[in-house]
């Protein structure tokens, strides 16, 4: 079986093999975004707002909600990114799978964001929500409401989310 680090990003996820792949692109100018703002000079400030310009287009084609100044490790795939909410001051580790529908958010203003470790997946319309940490290689279901703290090699599902088993489980 092949395993996933949760640790250190598998940069090999998010390479473009070709023009049309709308979440690779996205990410591509969000990385691109940051690594521009992170050096003051001429060239780099238009490099930023090419940067900007191409998130903006693929932020229409893909119709995600995802900061330019969010944290998203390495090796994050989102096969599907229609309708991924992210919010600005949520952590996510390197190596997620993040599917349709996501949202990654917080339930007030004045609460923190959640923190996902490396090797999550998260299922197609599951919503993350609260001060909340997610464990890694952890796996949130389709549709589940998360609003509690998940443990690593979890196996989370239901309105709201419980535990239903261990991908440490299907290990072995």
């Amino acid at each position: 079986m092949n395993k996933i680090s949760a640790e250190i990003p598998d940069w090999t996820r998010e390479q473009n093999e070709c023009f049309w792949s709308p979440s690779k692109k996205l990410l591509s100018a969000i990385r691109d975004y940051q690594r521009y703002t992170a050096k003051v000079s001429f060239l780099n400030k238009l490099l930023k707002k090419l940067a900007v310009l191409r998130y903006r287009f693929w932020t229409v084609i893909t119709g995600a909600d995802i900061p330019l100044n969010c944290q998203i490790d390495g090796g994050v795939l989102m096969p599907h990114p229609n309708g991924i909410v992210i919010h600005s001051a949520a952590i996510i580790g390197p190596n997620c799978l993040i599917h349709q529908q996501v949202t990654i958010g917080v339930k007030s203003s004045n609460d923190g964001a959640p923190k996902i470790a490396g090797h999550v997946d998260i299922g197609a319309g599951a919503k993350i929500i609260g001060h909340i940490a997610i464990g890694k290689h952890a796996q949130i279901g389709a549709n589940a409401v998360v609003t509690k703290d998940v443990p690593d090699f979890a196996i989370v599902a239901g309105v709201p989310a419980k535990v239903i088993g261990s991908t440490k489980e299907m290990d072995s």
